[in-house]
């Protein structure tokens, strides 16, 4: 009776009464096949855009390894075709040969690996309708650790995390916390930080003006300004700067001397004035280089 080949790894079975005095060569052979299907990691050569990983039966082949590393020089994106497609196989795969990889068998559906990716795949054997398939996909795991760190978090959790459309409706409370990026570290922050820079950045109150000058925005903020007329009479000139609209200039003399406080507004801006008795004002700036002031004294 001639040999037989087992289906997935091409073990040669001897027959019945077959090679009387030679058998060991076969089952030392055997022995490494089933080595390598076992534990083997086999170092896979790319070149061109297509290979076959082939099994043959009773001869150490790459298609027997347990571990493919890819390597070599391929010349653009990779075909590796498991072959013959009637084999059930398990591979664990890293791609390092500088180019995507495409593992196939037949036309039931392939197994992408990008470069520098590392995969367990399984192909079913059936023949042309084959079908590769990427055991790491859908993976239920009850429990990780990505560089030593436990990941508590839930899946709904980091389902969140990615984006959605639902919102669930809550009372922001100091406790608190928001995911911030900070300069690239991702921390959570308590809302009161994020109250405290809004509130540090949505309006600004620089040192009191002593003499006749220009108040130009540099940014968009609004400004409390104050004026200390002690050393003399004041004309403040108001200018649009870098101001948004709706944001606003509020001008407050804040001595009780004298001498008087002047206001001056571009062109075409709106409001009542109060010549040089003006204490107290606010100028909303409404676009188009004009204000809306109100202007009143201190009672």
């Amino acid at each position: 009776m001639a040999s037989t080949y087992t289906g997935n790894n091409a073990i040669e079975k001897i027959g019945s009464g077959e090679q009387a005095g030679t058998w060991g060569n076969t089952t030392n052979l055997n022995l490494d096949i089933i080595d390598r299907a076992l534990s083997g990691v086999g170092a896979i050569s790319l070149s061109g855009t297509t290979s076959n990983l082939t099994t043959t039966d009773g001869t150490l082949t790459d298609g027997m390894f347990k571990v493919l590393v890819l390597a070599g020089s391929p010349s653009g994106a990779h075909t590796i075709t498991i072959t013959p497609n009637t084999q059930d196989k398990f591979y664990i795969v890293e791609n390092a040969s500088g180019q995507q990889v495409t593992f196939t068998q037949g036309s039931g559906g392939n197994v992408i690996l990008a470069n520098g990716s590392k995969k367990i795949i399984y192909a079913d054997g059936a023949g042309s309708g084959a079908k590769v398939t990427d055991a790491t996909d859908a993976l239920d795991i009850a429990s990780l650790r990505l560089g030593g760190t436990a990941i508590t978090s839930t899946g709904a959790e980091l389902n969140i995390m990615d984006g959605g459309t639902s919102a669930t409706s809550t009372t922001v409370a100091d406790a608190d916390r928001v995911v911030f990026n900070d300069d690239g570290t991702m921390k959570q922050v308590a809302v009161t930080d994020m109250s405290t820079y809004y509130n540090a950045n949505s309006f600004s109150a620089p040192s009191a003006i002593t003499s006749t000058s220009t108040l130009t925005p540099s940014s968009a903020k609004s400004i409390y300004q104050r004026v200390d007329c002690t050393s003399g009479n004041i004309t403040l000139t108001l200018a649009e700067g870098s101001l948004a609209v709706g944001q606003f200039i509020v001008v407050d003399k804040i001595d009780t001397s004298n001498n008087t406080l002047t206001l001056a507004y571009p062109t075409n801006s709106q409001g009542l004035s109060l010549g040089n008795a003006v204490e107290f004002a606010s100028a909303f700036y409404q676009g188009s280089s004009k204000f809306s002031f109100v202007e009143t004294v201190k009672s």
